[in-house]
């Protein structure tokens, strides 16, 4: 059913002209003291002394147990015990090597400080990561691209962070996450893309983060499952908010990709949206085209997940309606979702298509 891409051979690389391009890379430190040489000393000290506080009402952590531990394989822990996707030569040869990537995106989650209540502490940590990842990966490894970390709730400084790192080929997007504490559209959140469309950076959103409220309409759910299903619904959430609120209209270069939050709603999405507009177009009238088409012209996804219909003409049908030059492969390594890149992608999409995916569509949205 899939397509299987050929493995390296012992002490030869894989063969680069495959052009594979990962979106989705989660890096972790091995612990914080990593961050500690890009660190003031009064931002370690209210690390150390105070810790990292979520916007959840959960102090002891999650409000259910992640599928695994660290929520990654099994088998992406170091010969030393490593956490997982934390040493650089383990993650070269189980990952980087083992599969002949070209390029791979860093995307660092926890711990970055991204939507710290503190945001003091979360503009420091921010600044730590980006700093680490050139320090301790991209430095290291030329495959290796990385993502500028901003503390978002903190516009100003996410601005001030984007603009300290223009014209540096080591960062190729700014880094948000998909559950703020306001949706993103909101002026407030302006001058990230200001700056972002200064430098001629896009966005990539991540799913996941803590907004201060429950991810479901509803409240808290039990079980990590429906989370992991929310992903969908916050994404949507998003982008309309993108839309509506107009920020392409305002930044008309800016592009976003949204990262690990599947791609199946896009298409009934802009449906939706263009039915409500054409009734209530009069309350938005900086909006100057249907939504779908600012959705067609600014926003990419990632493959991870990728929709696994039981017709495949169903998926064929909404990466249409998406754009093939829109769909970019995410392998989410080194969680437990990983999208191995020799099975991720269904055989009976053409042949060219999934050389895109697997790489042509990210080169050009990064620009690399």
């Amino acid at each position: 059913m899939n397509i299987i891409r050929p493995i390296a051979a012992p002490g030869r690389p894989a063969a680069a002209t495959l052009g594979l391009v990962d979106c989705d890379i989660h890096p972790r430190c091995a612990d914080l003291g990593e961050y500690r040489p890009f660190m003031t000393d009064a931002a370690w000290h209210r690390l150390t002394t105070y810790g990292i506080h979520a916007r959840h009402g959960f102090h002891k952590g999650y409000p259910f147990p992640k599928a695994a531990p660290l929520a990654s394989r099994r088998d992406a822990w170091g010969p030393q015990g490593q956490p997982p996707a934390s040493d650089l030569g383990f993650v070269q040869k189980q990952f980087l090597d083992h599969y002949g990537l070209d390029i791979g995106v860093l995307n660092p989650l926890q711990p970055s400080g991204q939507g710290d209540m503190n945001d003091d502490l979360s503009v420091a940590l921010a600044h730590a990561v980006n700093e680490w990842q050139l320090a301790h990966w991209v430095d290291h490894d030329a495959r290796l691209r990385a993502s500028i970390v901003v503390p978002y709730e903190d516009a100003a400084a996410s601005a001030a962070e984007i603009r300290s790192r223009a014209g540096d080929g080591r960062f190729c997007q700014v880094l948000l996450m998909s559950r703020t504490s306001e949706p993103l559209g909101r002026k407030r959140y302006w001058p990230i893309y200001e700056a972002a469309a200064e430098v001629g950076l896009p966005i990539g959103i991540h799913a996941f983060g803590f907004s201060g409220n429950a991810m479901t309409n509803g409240g808290w759910p039990s079980f990590y499952v429906e989370e992991v299903q929310e992903h969908a619904t916050s994404a949507q959430a998003q982008v309309a908010s993108f839309v509506v609120e107009g920020v392409f209209e305002r930044f008309p270069t800016l592009k976003i990709v949204m990262i690990e939050c599947g791609f199946g709603w896009m298409p009934s999405l802009g449906w939706r949206l263009d039915n409500n507009w054409k009734r209530l177009r009069d309350e938005v009238p900086h909006l100057k085209r249907a939504p779908s088409e600012y959705m067609r012209e600014h926003v990419y996804v990632s493959t991870q997940p990728i929709e696994e219909p039981a017709k495949g003409e169903h998926l064929l049908d909404a990466m249409e309606w998406i754009g093939w030059d829109r769909i970019l492969y995410a392998s989410d390594y080194p969680h437990w979702d990983f999208d191995d890149p020799r099975i991720a992608i269904p055989s009976f999409i053409p042949v060219e298509k999934r050389a895109a995916i697997f790489g042509g569509n990210a080169r050009g949205f990064y620009r690399l």
